[in-house]
């Protein structure tokens, strides 16, 4: 990555929670021009969102992580699996994407940005 990402956020969507496995999939936006190099074998799965529009799932084929995600209503942006950075102090959302879907122990910091 060249810089910081545009946005770290968390998505509550019912496909993120089924990709993940997880109440939610926890991930940082970049712009294109910052992704430097995305080396390795990959396979991509293209779904619809909950909003209708297409967005591709980027899997390594060895493992299984959901490595990055590119997505028709973002065409600049990828997004990549927060734990991709196997970062400890990797910033927390600042965001939350469907909101409305995410579970009722999912409590929602104050001040957090929520959507949908």
């Amino acid at each position: 990555m060249n810089g910081p990402p545009a946005r770290v956020y968390a998505c509550a969507c019912l496909e993120c929670q089924r990709a993940t496995g997880s109440g939610f999939g926890y991930r940082a936006r970049f712009s294109r021009a910052s992704v430097i190099g995305i080396e390795g074998e990959r396979r991509v799965w293209r779904r619809g969102s909950d909003a209708g529009r297409w967005v591709d799932q980027t899997f390594c084929p060895k493992c299984g992580t959901l490595v990055y995600m590119e997505a028709e209503a973002l065409t600049d942006a990828v997004m990549i699996s927060a734990g991709c950075f196997a970062d400890p102090d990797f910033p927390p959302p600042a965001a939350v994407f469907w909101a409305s879907r995410r579970h009722n122990w999912y409590d929602l910091t104050e001040g957090i940005e929520t959507f949908g």
